[in-house]
């Protein structure tokens, strides 16, 4: 039956040599490891001209060692300034590859969750290049820092009388035309409502001038110390408790609708929301990739729901709200793992059949 079936394709050798090297090639990508990208994915835009071009350009850098000298690595050194892995002290940054560089890419990869090579690899590369908090990943004065959450020097935190309620409000001259204040307000009480749901906390909205969280948009240098730098780069930055200053640059294309936003540098409004909440508690950066406070967020991508870390890093501050279960985060989840797992194992599945059917047509053709 097979011989009489596959005559009808008159499979020549070359074509049955070509088959067996694509069912070689997708058995192997079925029971591969771990793939490592050798590039690193950039996004670019000509949406508009002011975006942020210097962190795109750090993909220049990749797989540079100690050693090497690559003309613009100073500016890749004022990165690692600005975000706590170089000293403070340090000023007059080279284009070389020197042995304070390394210490500052180790450092960065430990607390970003990454591989500790020293090396400016890929997965380093497109962490960097990645938007992010502008929240330093440490503080002049260091971080109380645990196995993975970390918080401000000291553990600042909010000191109210007990049940604790805190008051946020918008700045009546800095905002944005891009989303309607409707959409805004509706995106913040949600972001608020799920911090509140595991400490005992609530926030309630009140006037600018008495509120204990001014939250505003703005735009380059702004009076704080920390400027803005356009479309990607910084997307937003905290203080930690109990100063209450919620900046989020105004250059941004915020976004609360990915399905009517066609934007490929659209930021999800709310994710960097639910973020700069855990700075304003006295969260500093997490080094969990899943965790709300990672310092970093794609373009396009929704990153909402708090994890086990996030939870257990406010918690130490605050005490748990009495209506939390960490049951119900433990199923949330498994189910967004069982979910992943399950599409994985679907395409390998698919994958697996594809080879085996090019192999029969193989052999019988």
């Amino acid at each position: 039956m097979f011989p009489l079936f596959f005559s009808y394709f008159n499979f020549t050798t070359s074509s049955s040599f070509c088959f067996l090297y694509l069912a070689l090639f997708l058995l192997r990508l079925c029971y591969s490891t771990r793939i490592v990208p050798e590039s690193v994915t950039v996004i670019t835009t000509t949406e508009t001209h002011n975006n942020n071009a210097t962190w795109h350009d750090f993909s220049k850098f990749l797989h540079a060692e100690q050693g090497s000298h690559v003309s613009g690595m100073s500016e890749l050194k004022k990165y690692f300034h600005r975000f706590g892995y170089l000293s403070e002290t340090t000023s007059n940054f080279t284009d070389t590859f020197d042995t304070e560089l390394v210490s500052a890419v180790k450092l960065y990869q430990k607390r970003l969750g990454l591989p500790v090579t020293g090396k400016l690899d890929s997965d380093t590369i497109s962490a960097i290049v990645a938007p992010r908090c502008g929240v330093s990943d440490s503080s002049p004065h260091g971080l109380h820092t645990t196995r993975h959450f970390a918080y401000f020097n000291g553990k600042p935190r909010w000191v109210r009388d007990s049940p604790m309620t805190l008051t946020y409000a918008f700045s009546p001259y800095n905002m944005i035309d891009r989303l309607s204040i409707t959409e805004i307000r509706t995106v913040f009480e949600r972001a608020f409502n799920r911090w509140a749901s595991v400490i005992p906390v609530t926030f309630r909205e009140t006037e600018y001038l008495t509120a204990d969280i001014k939250i505003g948009f703005y735009s380059g240098d702004h009076g704080d110390g920390e400027p803005f730098d356009g479309v990607l780069g910084v997307l937003g930055h905290a203080f930690s408790p109990e100063n209450g200053r919620f900046h989020l640059d105004a250059a941004e294309m915020w976004s609360v609708d990915f399905d009517r936003d066609g934007s490929k540098v659209a930021v999800d409004l709310e994710s960097v929301v639910t973020h700069e909440i855990g700075h304003v508690l006295g969260l500093g950066h997490s080094s969990i990739k899943e965790a709300v406070m990672y310092p970093s967020l794609s373009p396009r991508k929704k990153k909402v729901d708090l994890r086990i870390d996030d939870v257990e890093g406010v918690q130490a501050l605050y005490g748990s709200n009495p209506n939390f279960t960490f049951g119900s985060l433990l199923q949330s989840e498994n189910s967004s793992n069982d979910a992943a797992v399950g599409s994985e194992t679907a395409f390998s599945k698919w994958i697996l059949s594809l080879a085996i059917g090019l192999l029969i047509i193989f052999l019988c053709g």
